[in-house]
């Protein structure tokens, strides 16, 4: 029976390890690729298959550092303590023969008004692989997310849609004027607005180019993972290796059917947004050939 940890113990190993990671943040790596959302598109599961590619290391602590979103007043020596050291790269290189890759996974940095902007500054020749879903189904699913994270106390669908235009009413606005304010709603609450992905994936293209992003329908990746997988390895530069990791899905949570008028009324917001990254992607994605 595995023994559990005590979340203080856990929280005194992570402190000490953050610590640690910062007095040697000069002999650590920066990721070479970012996991950047969208939130509830598979990005838990698609994080464990690359971490478990050979020529790959993961961030030491956290799959999701969101240091690019909410966590960049602690500066780059911060955000390089939660990396490997360089000598596990060189032990890396040594066994394979080709670079050893670091990488995290938050979902928030698509969404965040600022994200995108720093990744461009601070991490140049970074790669972001962004992976879509049904929008419909992605905000109901973010919706029986926070409720179970107790972020959301309207356990109705359709009441948390109602409140979400006041919810996030200035808050964009509020996030842009201070680089360094937060909210609480813009994170958990844009159920709706999260969904309308290339407002996010177009100023994306922009600022770090179109060649750097790979775009993933996780509808795709979960029932043929292995194409979608060797596809993610070629767009990272990585070696091809002679088996696949185990793809699986996790933080998958159970539900109600959606409401059918509910669902329609969401469709047709997404309509144009869809329309839009069909035209940037070159082909529709699943939701829209069904």
């Amino acid at each position: 029976m595995p023994v559990q940890v005590p979340e203080t113990m856990k929280r005194i190993v992570h402190f000490g390890s953050r610590n640690y990671g910062q007095l040697t943040a000069g002999r650590r790596m920066l990721p070479q690729f970012l996991i950047c959302g969208g939130q509830r598109c598979g990005t838990t599961s698609l994080y464990r298959a690359l971490a478990a590619h050979p020529a790959v290391i993961k961030a030491v602590l956290h799959k999701g550092v969101h240091y690019f979103d909410v966590g960049y007043h602690h500066g780059l020596r911060w955000y390089r303590g939660h990396f490997p050291l360089q000598r596990r790269a060189e032990r890396v290189r040594a066994e394979f023969g080709v670079p050893a890759q670091t990488f995290e996974s938050s979902p928030y940095y698509m969404y965040h008004p600022h994200a995108l902007a720093r990744i461009a500054a601070d991490l140049p020749g970074v790669r972001l692989v962004v992976l879509v879903r049904d929008p419909v189904e992605r905000a109901y699913s973010q919706h029986a997310h926070e409720v179970a994270r107790g972020f959301e106390p309207e356990v109705e669908f359709a009441r948390a849609l109602e409140l979400e235009q006041e919810r996030l009413d200035g808050q964009r606005d509020k996030l842009l004027a201070d680089p360094f304010a937060y909210s609480f709603a813009h994170q958990h609450h844009a159920y709706r607005a999260r969904g309308e992905y290339i407002e996010y994936i177009e100023p994306m293209a922009r600022l770090l180019g179109r060649d750097r992003i790979h775009v993933i329908d996780s509808s795709e990746f979960f029932e043929r993972p292995e194409p979608v997988y060797d596809a993610v390895v070629e767009f990272l530069g990585l070696p091809h290796v002679n088996s696949y990791p185990l793809f699986d899905r996790h933080n998958a949570r159970p539900r109600n059917r959606l409401d059918d008028s509910i669902a329609q009324q969401l469709a047709a917001h997404y309509a144009p947004y869809d329309e839009r990254l069909a035209n940037f992607l070159g082909y529709k994605p699943s939701w829209m050939r069904q």
